[in-house]
Formats: structure tokens, C-alpha cells, sequence
């Protein structure tokens, strides 16, 4: 019997509530607000948001920059190739998630570049050096925004404004792969407002890798490895969220990533502070959190880690009633869904 059985977090959802686009204005979108440990449930909009803190409160914020780390090319041979670019190896040389090729192929590019794949490395991934060495200067220009591919699946044909919408607007350090898409919600207006209300705002990264979404394998979701990902938090933060910790005042974690972050950073032998590394923190049931008190974060995709680590947090049984809930509400699900807050 596995200890954590991967199936146990499997459920039918409806695939017309996949959103493929986001609401306008972003803070539009529904909120349910869950008890973590009451059995009470709200439907409001993200907007009401600051209503439902006090001041004092602490929002953590994931700053990370989403990379324009998607290209759609052309192989030597004719045939269409896109490539989801994982992480840089040195200069012109990066890892990249893809499908069909083989080593010695060139690969060509809007705006003339060129790759040359060079062969798969262990994590399956394949390796390909790039025509210069300048590649995020290129991506700025000519690359796409990284949706998932459900989110793809779902479209007829490309939008550019998903450079804008596919990224928070307190964004700051580029560096991921994917979007912290709790904070996708978040309009500077909103912001202010949390800010007059005397929320305090403290903001990391955490670059977002394939460690985020990499599918589980196997029927025991506890043996499951995160891949390593690198977090930032500077001192000025550490001590907004040391200050509020210390007063007994909720620490808001917003994202499943900025969780990891906050939770890696309280598990150091040297204890929470500022710094940066890397984490493969795996928050899964059954794992203890120690300084988050809330979660904002979307609704996940079933059997997902995202998903595993809301579980730990609201309890198995409770949050699929909560998914059911949102089923019948017609709740817009995943990256460009809508929004739970978890306190």
C-alpha cells in the first residue's frame, strides 16, 4: 500500500471551466474564501480582498520574472518544432523540453537564429546550443510566452498580449519558466489599497522550473524529488515578515512557490533569515508548515505538486470539497483561473 497514494488526488473536472484567457480587469476574478479549520466557505471577488485582512497582516509576494522562454521554429528537415527553453547551461547552450529530435539537427528561428541540438541529458531533457550567446536579448524580441499546454490546447491561434497578461505586475527578477500565477490576480490598484489598509507587503522570488510542474511518478506520491529551483529573499523582506511573524500577525503566503520559499527558508539550520539557494522542499500531506498561516494560491491540476501542497495545508478531504464546490459554481480553473484564500 503506498504511504501517499498519487490516485488519492486524482478527480474529473470539467474542461470547459479551463480557463484559456484571464478576466479583465484581473482582480474581477471569483474568490472563495475557505476556513482552514472551520467548515465555513465564502464566494467573493479578488477584489474584496483587502476586507478580508487586517492591518498588520503579511502578503508574501513571488517578484520572479517570467522568461519569453517559448520558440516556434522550424527543423532542417521542413517540419514545425517548438521548445520550451528549461534552463541555461552556459552561454548559448540551454536545456529545453521538446519532442522529436535528434542529435546533430538544426533548428531555425524567427529573426534568423539558429540551434543545434546536441543530444538529451539525464533529466530528459534536450541540450542545444544557440547561435549567440546574447539568447535572453533574442527572447525579449521574438519569444512567446510560456503557457502550459492546456492552456494551448485550448487556443486557435496565438496572443500577444499574453507577454503582459502571463505576468504579475509587481514582477522584477526574470528567471522562471512558468508564471506564480496566484499573483497574476494582483492590479496596482489593489495593491495600494492593501497598502493604505496597512497590509504589509513582502516580496522574494523563487524561480520557477520544471521542479513546479514536473508530473509525479508512480503510486506512492511521497517518493516523489522536487528539482532543484533558486530563491532570493533580502534582508529589508526577512525582517517585514521576521516583524510580522513575531507580533502573532498571519503570514499570507501567495502562491504555492512563495510557500516553498518561506518554508525552505524556516527549515535552515541557521533558521529563517535572508539569503538565496536553492530549495527542492516537497510540501506534500503529512508535512508540518511553520510559518505560513494563509494561502492564496489558484485552483491545480489534478495529481500535481501545486496541488499536494494545498492538501497539506487545508486537508485532502476538505479541499477536494472545495474543488467539487467550485465545480458546481463554474470557478474558472488553473493558470488564468480564479483564486482561493486559505485561512
Amino acid at each position: 500500500m503506498p504511504a501517499l497514494p498519487l490516485d488519492d488526488y486524482d478527480f474529473p473536472f470539467p474542461e470547459e471551466l479551463v480557463a484559456d484567457r484571464p478576466v479583465e480587469p484581473r482582480d474581477s476574478c471569483k474568490l472563495m474564501v475557505v476556513e482552514r479549520f472551520g467548515p465555513g466557505r465564502r464566494h467573493l471577488s479578488f477584489r474584496d480582498l483587502p476586507d478580508l485582512l487586517e492591518p498588520g497582516d503579511c502578503l508574501v509576494l513571488n517578484r520572479s520574472k517570467v522568461l519569453f522562454c517559448r520558440l516556434a521554429g522550424r527543423k532542417s528537415t521542413g517540419g514545425r518544432v517548438e521548445l520550451l527553453l528549461a534552463k541555461e547551461l552556459g552561454l548559448g547552450r540551454w536545456a529545453a523540453l521538446s519532442s522529436g529530435l535528434k542529435a546533430g539537427m538544426s533548428l531555425e528561428f524567427p529573426g534568423g537564429m539558429a540551434a543545434a541540438v546536441e543530444g538529451l541529458n539525464e533529466d530528459g531533457e534536450y541540450v542545444l546550443r544557440f547561435g549567440s550567446a546574447d539568447l535572453k536579448g533574442y527572447l525579449q524580441e521574438h519569444g512567446l510566452a510560456p503557457l502550459p499546454p492546456y492552456i494551448l490546447k485550448k487556443r486557435r491561434e496565438a496572443d500577444p498580449r499574453d507577454r503582459e497578461r502571463y505576468q504579475t505586475v509587481y514582477a522584477k527578477e526574470e528567471g522562471s519558466i512558468a508564471a506564480p500565477t496566484a499573483g497574476l490576480h494582483f492590479t496596482e490598484g489593489l495593491l495600494a489599497r492593501l497598502a493604505n489598509k496597512g497590509v504589509v507587503i513582502a516580496e522574494l522570488a523563487l524561480h520557477v522550473g520544471r521542479g513546479t510542474f514536473r508530473p509525479i511518478q508512480g503510486l506512492d506520491a511521497s517518493l516523489h524529488r522536487m528539482l532543484p529551483e533558486y530563491y532570493i529573499l533580502a534582508e529589508p523582506e526577512a525582517r517585514k515578515i521576521k516583524e510580522a511573524s513575531g507580533a502573532g500577525r498571519r503570514l499570507i503566503a501567495v502562491g504555492t512557490t512563495a510557500t516553498r520559499t518561506l518554508e525552505s527558508l524556516a527549515r535552515r539550520p541557521e533558521g529563517f533569515g535572508p539569503g538565496e539557494g536553492w530549495t527542492e522542499l516537497y510540501i506534500h500531506p503529512g508535512c508540518e508548515f511553520k510559518l505560513a498561516s494563509g494561502l492564496l494560491t489558484n485552483f491545480h491540476l489534478p495529481k500535481s505538486t501545486p496541488l499536494l501542497l494545498a492538501a497539506a495545508f487545508l486537508g485532502r478531504e476538505k479541499l477536494l470539497a472545495c474543488y467539487r464546490e467550485a465545480f458546481e459554481r463554474g470557478y474558472r480553473l488553473y493558470s488564468y483561473g480564479d483564486a482561493m484564500l486559505a485561512l
